[in-house]
């Protein structure tokens, strides 16, 4: 399983396992984890960088219907899990 560092802000970084990627109505999401195995948090992340950019800049979904609609795409694609 691929490790990738964000850069939060304060310039603090967090390290996370990427579990999948999909696209959804044009834009691009990752499910990430802080653990490669076992029962974890886990959050989906939206990419909102521009074509412009150099780096790939990503926010947690926190829309309820967006995030409803996203979990559902990624439950399909990983079948062994829930996500809740």
């Amino acid at each position: 399983m691929e490790k990738i560092a964000f850069a939060l802000e304060g310039e603090e970084t967090a390290w996370f396992y990427v579990l999948e990627q999909t696209k959804v109505g044009g834009r691009h999401y990752i499910l990430v984890t802080e653990e490669e195995e076992g029962d974890s948090d886990a959050f989906i992340l939206k990419e909102i960088s521009e074509g412009k950019d150099t780096e790939s800049i990503y926010e947690i979904v926190e829309d309820d219907t967006e995030l409803s609609a996203v979990a559902a795409v990624f439950e399909n694609l990983l079948e062994d899990i829930e996500i809740e």
